[in-house]
């Protein structure tokens, strides 16, 4: 049981490191704030979780045996993707920050940040798919598929809250030179890029 829980954790360490939209999204709310960048990996890992519950059920198996439903939720996580790369790239354009705003809106953003992170994992065909092959390996011999399932995904989304927010972390650490008009305008354009080249990549896929 112990080798097996450390190959696990191994596996999300693995799974976790590899760049993908959730990544960029993170370190993009980073930029304004620790909590906005936080809130948004407690949104990815909710994401996270519900995918590994979902497969735990056999709901994502559904979704990986048919080519229609697969493909549906690859335009709807395409589209998701371009809303956000749009909207950064936009923000960027406008130099729109965070540090004028007032208490109603900081707190509109929190939920922003939460809702982009969750709606982001939520809307990726891949991670589904993922759930359904990657926890199902773990599973010790003889224990109850179910409950064994769904523990394995709350322990990946806990281990990846911890992984990401070292991200959070240092970006904030860096906030001394990332504050700079220039600097944060920069990331925030290559923030956009990137996710804007990940939805199209995702929507003309096969």
């Amino acid at each position: 049981m112990p080798t097996t829980l450390l190959a696990f954790l191994g596996a999300c360490l693995l799974v976790a490191a590899a760049p993908g939209p959730s990544t960029v999204l993170i370190i993009k709310e980073s930029l304004h704030s620790r909590r906005a960048g936080f809130l948004t990996v407690l949104g990815n890992e909710t994401g996270v979780f519900v995918w590994g519950v979902v497969a735990a059920c056999g709901l994502t198996a559904l979704l990986a045996a048919s080519q229609l439903a697969y493909d549906v939720m690859r335009v709807v996580g395409a589209v998701v993707l371009l809303v956000f790369g749009v909207r950064t790239l936009w923000n960027a354009r406008k130099g729109q920050g965070g540090e004028a705003l007032g208490p109603a809106v900081r707190e509109r953003s929190a939920w922003a940040s939460y809702r982009g992170g969750l709606l982001l994992n939520l809307a990726n065909p891949k991670a589904a798919v993922f759930a359904l092959s990657f926890l199902p390996q773990f599973v010790p011999s003889g224990a109850p598929h179910l409950p064994a399932m769904v523990g394995l995904a709350a322990l990946w989304a806990v281990f990846e809250v911890g992984y990401y927010g070292l991200y959070v972390w240092f970006v904030g650490r860096m906030k001394a030179v990332l504050a700079r008009a220039g600097v944060r305008r920069r990331l925030e354009q290559v923030s956009g890029g990137v996710l804007v080249l990940l939805g199209v990549r995702l929507a003309v896929e096969g």
